[in-house]
């Protein structure tokens, strides 16, 4: 049935990676570096498909079982659905004062200092081309 749900493959490290599309998580199973234990990860999936690195992480000693290594499993995955759960209203902020009036004269924006430099250039390069052709008189 795992299959029908999930997705498995191996990752690049040689563990075990199981993605559940349809609860937008994953979980990992890596050797630790160590002999007879197991690296748990645990992350989510973000739009697009792509995920997210890490959200939590232990080790499962092997001769624990396979009890043991499935509510470890739950643990990671009810802490990564924990933390991506949205965070509480923040308390209603007083209105800004110090913010400026708009002043009624002016439509639109103003054209800052390097666009005025790069149209000064282009007139400059327009006009030494007409000087240059007219004093030499090749047309």
């Amino acid at each position: 049935m795992l299959w029908r749900q999930h997705t498995v493959y191996r990752d690049r490290a040689g563990g075990v990676v199981i993605r559940g599309e349809h609860v937008q998580r994953w979980i990992s199973l890596a050797p630790s570096g160590r002999k007879d234990e197991i690296l748990l990860r645990a992350g989510r999936i973000l739009d697009g498909g792509t995920t997210a690195p890490a959200r939590s992480e232990t080790v499962v000693p092997l001769c624990a079982g396979t009890g043991e290594l499935a509510t470890a499993c739950r643990r990671l995955l009810a802490e990564t659905a924990a933390d991506a759960a949205p965070p509480a209203p923040a308390a209603p902020s007083r209105p800004k004062q110090s913010e400026k009036p708009k002043r009624p004269g002016r439509k639109g924006k103003r054209m800052s200092l390097a666009s005025w430099t790069i149209l000064a250039c282009v007139v400059g390069v327009v006009a030494l081309y007409a000087y240059s052709t007219a004093t030499t008189g090749t047309y």
